[in-house]
């Protein structure tokens, strides 16, 4: 048979409908049926460059039927790719690129067109084209990856797609600035051998902006999840530093996740899903978060907390299997001292509704950071002294994490579903070392009654037992003083330690006076040698001193106030006044020391803040006189 003659061999494949014919004075002597596709070809052509098409040809050829029909069901890249294959028969040059090389290159092995079949055949160009040029280049390797998706057995045969993804992990792995990549790929301005950047080939003396780890991020996002997570192994084993691992998985979630955007206030943070073909399902959507879950290293800190519960809330939404929801809040418990009150607020997916906020899931999370905190020996013990705290700096992050919780306890307070239990649970949970202070615990524990105010008064008693009203601030005793939700014997708790509270600090001052008093003899021997210094605290001195008269004048009203609060509260012992103040004290549970109603001689002023709040408290005494008992 004779080889067909191409006048023009571009213009010899012409398409009619669903059919392709070449046009090259002979008529075509076979039929090749790709699909829904047919191609009336001839013989020659291709038996000369396809072993498989010689033997199908040849067999058809036996049957003596007038017109040899061939079909062929599962070439690699069906009938766009056999299109290209014919024309390189017929000795059309074909366009290499990245887009069409994979499946070139596996319908050369599928047919196979070996050197056998003709010098320079389909095999050895497109494995050429694919060595030399396409893993050499990041686009080219990645377009040459995102294509073997549509024929993954014929790449994974031919290692195509292992060799795509070697050259992208090598690439990611080594520092760009190195080489101009992917500086020039990216559009990026020529530069000098200098590195200057060009402009119509005259150097503008500017720099070239160094490429940071993170330019390959958006690149590899457009990867299908199977060769993603591969591509993701592959850098991981080759040593790339986790926290840029954590970036590029982060970025692929915000991606296709759209849930995780919601409540980002950044517009530039707001990816919308790669349009591929339709938006990700629901399913596929929960499938891609329980893997970027198993994929994100488990080192503390490398994704943010606000990434953490934005995974948690998009779990709870698409019900993401109970295993990936209890990592995820273990993974958040590691560093929930990382997260904001707005993290934490996140609604109540379940059908029941109960609550509007997920506290349990909250409480989950908690006790994971203490049992954490006390694995790492975060969680040693402190003690409040004279209203310090005392402890080292490893106690910043719990501190940290009960003056969010508190937080969050004021926020969800206000649902009138939040049953008590609840509330304990999560207030009591926190440490007592851990809050500096407990002004924000009682916040929370008075919206709590204010929205629940048909609690009982033994209910009311047992929540006020969660705050220490020794570690109440000026400023909340004085509210709590004032607070006609809070039960009476808290009220008067309170007093009475912020009387102490006073009295500690100016018994302080006292001691301060009288160490500077007593070190004038030893430092008026050093005056010769330093005069200034020693005037200088001659003058502090004295300004000490007048703060310390009017210092003894208030501790002189206080201890006026003091005892008229004994006698009181003697009066409602309806008649026990020897022993009713000792009562009243072991029924508060406190305990006073003789020196706070003691008076000290020559002590006199006055105070109205005091005097206010007594008779605040006097006018409740006489509200709540028939619930107290004769004990009292």
């Amino acid at each position: 048979m004779a080889c067909v003659k191409l006048g023009s061999k571009t213009d010899a494949f012409q398409r009619q409908g669903q059919a392709w014919f070449c046009t090259s004075g002979l008529p075509s002597d076979i039929v090749v049926e790709v699909g829904e596709m047919s191609f009336h070809l001839h013989k020659f052509p291709l038996l000369s460059r396809s072993g498989v098409m010689e033997r199908l040809i040849a067999e058809a050829s036996e049957k003596a039927e007038e017109k040899c029909i061939i079909n062929l069901l599962d070439i690699p890249g069906a009938a766009k790719t056999f299109e290209l294959v014919a024309k390189f028969c017929y000795g059309v040059k074909l366009e290499l690129t990245a887009s069409n090389v994979v499946y070139l290159r596996c319908a050369a092995e599928h047919l196979e067109m070996t050197e056998e079949y003709g010098d320079g055949n389909l095999i050895t160009q497109t494995e050429t084209f694919l060595n030399q040029v396409v893993l050499r280049n990041w686009k080219d390797s990645l377009k040459a990856l995102q294509t073997c998706d549509d024929i993954l057995p014929f790449a994974e045969e031919l290692n195509i797609t292992k060799r795509c993804i070697e050259s992208l992990a090598v690439k990611a792995s080594t520092d760009p600035n190195l080489f101009g990549w992917p500086v020039v790929e990216h559009g990026g301005p020529m530069q000098s051998p200098g590195g200057s950047v060009l402009w119509n080939g005259i150097s503008t003396g500017a720099r070239p902006k160094n490429s940071t780890s993170d330019w390959w991020y958006e690149d590899v996002s457009t990867l299908s999840l199977p060769l993603y997570k591969r591509l993701i192994d592959v850098m991981e084993s080759r040593g790339i530093r986790q926290e840029i691992i954590a970036g590029s998985l982060t970025f692929y979630a915000k991606k296709y996740l759209p849930g995780l955007n919601r409540r980002q206030g950044d517009s530039s943070t707001r990816l919308a899903p790669v349009v591929l073909g339709a938006p990700p399902s629901e399913e596929e959507q929960k499938l891609l978060l329980e893997e970027i879950d198993k994929l994100l290293p488990v080192q503390k800190g490398l994704v943010s907390a606000k990434f953490l519960f934005g995974l948690l809330r998009t779990a709870m939404i698409l019900k993401a299997s109970p295993s990936c929801i209890s990592k995820l809040e273990k993974r958040i418990g590691m560093q929930l001292d990382q997260a904001t009150l707005e993290d934490l607020l996140m609604p109540n997916f379940s059908y029941s509704m109960e609550t509007l906020y997920n506290v349990e899931c909250v409480q989950r999370i908690l006790d994971h950071f203490l049992a954490m905190d006390q694995i790492t020996g975060g969680a040693s013990p402190c003690s409040v002294d004279d209203g310090q705290l005392m402890g080292s700096p490893s106690l910043t992050p719990i501190t940290m994490v009960a003056k969010l919780i508190d937080g969050y306890l004021a926020e969800v307070a206000p649902d009138v579903n939040l049953k008590l239990p609840k509330f304990q649970k999560l207030a009591a949970t926190v440490p007592d070392y851990a809050r500096p202070l407990d002004d924000g615990l009682y916040r929370a524990i008075d919206i709590y009654l204010k929205s629940h105010p048909w609690l009982a008064e033994s209910d009311r008693e047992q929540l006020c037992r969660l705050m220490d009203c020794q570690k109440l601030s000026l400023e909340a005793c004085t509210h709590a003083a004032q607070n006609e939700r809070l039960p009476l014997r808290i009220i008067v708790q309170v007093l009475f330690f912020e009387q102490l509270q006073l009295r500690t600090s100016i018994a302080g001052c006292f001691l301060v006076s009288d160490n500077l008093d007593g070190s004038r003899p030893l430092r008026s021997g050093f005056a010769g040698s330093n005069e200034g210094g020693w005037a200088s605290t001659v003058r502090e001195n004295q300004v000490l001193k007048v703060g310390m008269d009017n210092m003894r004048m208030r501790v002189s009203e206080l201890e006026k106030e003091c005892s008229n609060m004994k006698q009181e509260i003697e009066k409602l012992g309806r008649g026990k006044p020897s022993s009713t103040w000792g009562n009243v004290s072991k029924k508060f549970g406190f305990k006073l020391k003789s020196q706070m109603c003691s008076a000290q001689e020559g002590s006199v002023s006055n105070q109205n803040n005091h005097s206010g709040k007594l008779e605040k408290v006097k006018d409740r005494h006489g509200k709540h006189k028939n619930n107290l008992s004769p004990d009292g």
